[in-house]
């Protein structure tokens, strides 16, 4: 870990290099906010069916209903009903905060196969640009790579540029949980990526966590979520300034832990702007995220973990080699994230990156930091290697010793 220097000149840069930041992003990449999806966009038109369908003579439940209720629902359906509605509406049953965890798989499959076969049409549409056909062909490869074999997919979405989440073990019979939340660029084309960034997209991070938490405790079930089900930030321009899409965001991380079956710890590991978006959720999660894990965070727009409002263990790491360092830890305006979560004045837990690759190398095997997060993940807290600057980070933890 770097050591921090809070000296009022060095404050007095840091605030200049905001503005000038600011002014810089407003100059060059313009207001890029998010706009309303087209109504023509596959899910909006698979929810207005689903909003007309009935079942046994009923009508179906609002798919905005809490996931308690979508889960009352299911259970009163046959399993030919249940497959049924997978079958009618994948779009909108595979993405159900509430639905039995098989049956979403079954249907995003299904919804998967579906968006495949649309962008096959793309590719030989002479309607289309040649950058547009070069981009049909990458989904419809994207989409092929997730039609294999043991793949599993929590939330599927190929409106705009696209959504997912993938499971890796079983949730319902895990006894620890670990969510994977990725920071900017991250959709449906960037979910996975071949050597040598395989483990600096949300499916090899989880991958690599997964792995590593059953290197550490053989004897615990686990699993492992790639959570790319959120609109991030494209590229490091005013979205990613701002904590807009962190707040939409958090709202459909608190649905998922909602909607988690059974009743096991779960860790959330927050990558990036990732952080921003746990930061802005901690408050509303429930109480079995027992640990909040960041790593190459440029804030959670709180000034201090107490901030946060949560029962949750708070963690952070950065590599020495990050160069999210070097952005502002202030905010300013609506502007910026916030206090550094690894100065020891925030407050958090810190740990050690170690060896890990800079700002996307942090769940590479071998390193000292996905070693960390695969403790933490296990609630092996007595393995978590602390940074120097806070040898103490892993006191008052039920059974950290002898771990």
């Amino acid at each position: 870990m770097t050591s921090f220097d809070s000296s009022p000149s060095l404050t007095a840069w840091r605030a200049l290099l905001a503005v000038a930041v600011v002014f810089v992003m407003l100059a060059t990449t313009g207001w890029t906010a998010v706009r309303h999806q087209p109504s023509d966009e596959p899910r909006t038109i698979a929810l207005a069916s689903w909003a007309r369908g009935r079942v046994a003579g009923h009508a179906l439940p609002d798919a905005d209903a809490p996931p308690y209720r979508l889960a009352q629902f299911f259970a009163t359906l046959t399993a030919a009903q249940r497959t049924a509605l997978a079958d009618k509406y994948p779009l909108v049953v595979g993405n159900l905060n509430g639905a039995p965890v098989t049956l979403r798989y079954r249907a995003n499959r299904l919804a998967v196969a579906q968006a495949r076969q649309v962008e096959r049409r793309r590719v030989h549409d002479v309607r289309l640009s040649p950058d547009g056909r070069a981009e049909a062909v990458r989904r419809m490869y994207r989409f092929d790579s997730m039609l294999a074999r043991g793949r599993h997919f929590l939330a599927f979405d190929p409106s705009g540029k696209g959504r997912a989440a993938e499971v890796f073990g079983s949730l319902d019979r895990a006894e620890r949980i670990s969510v994977v939340v990725p920071g900017v660029d991250t959709n449906l084309l960037t979910l996975e990526r071949s050597a040598p960034k395989v483990n600096a997209a949300p499916v090899g991070m989880a991958k690599s966590l997964y792995a590593a938490e059953r290197a550490a405790r053989p004897g615990t079930r686990t699993a492992v979520i790639a959570w790319a089900d959120y609109t991030a930030p494209a590229g490091i321009g005013m979205d990613a300034a701002l904590g807009n899409l962190a707040e939409r965001g958090a709202v459909r991380l608190k649905a998922l832990v909602d909607a988690l079956p059974g009743d096991a710890p779960v860790s959330l590991f927050c990558h990036s702007y990732g952080s921003v978006l746990c930061g802005v959720a901690a408050h509303e999660l429930p109480a079995r995220v027992g640990d909040i894990a960041v790593a190459g965070s440029p804030g959670m727009r709180v000034e201090n973990a107490a901030q946060l409002r949560t029962g949750a263990r708070v963690w952070a790491t950065r590599d020495r080699g990050d160069w999210i360092e070097d952005v502002p830890n202030l905010e300013l305006g609506g502007l910026g994230h916030g206090a550094d979560p690894v100065d020891p004045g925030f407050g958090a837990r810190i740990v050690s990156a170690g060896d890990a690759l800079g700002h996307s190398g942090y769940f590479e095997p071998g390193t000292e930091s996905l070693g960390n997060f695969a403790a933490i993940g296990v609630g092996a807290y007595g393995s978590v290697s602390c940074a120097v600057s806070d040898a103490g980070c892993r006191e008052r933890i039920t059974g950290s010793q002898g771990i």
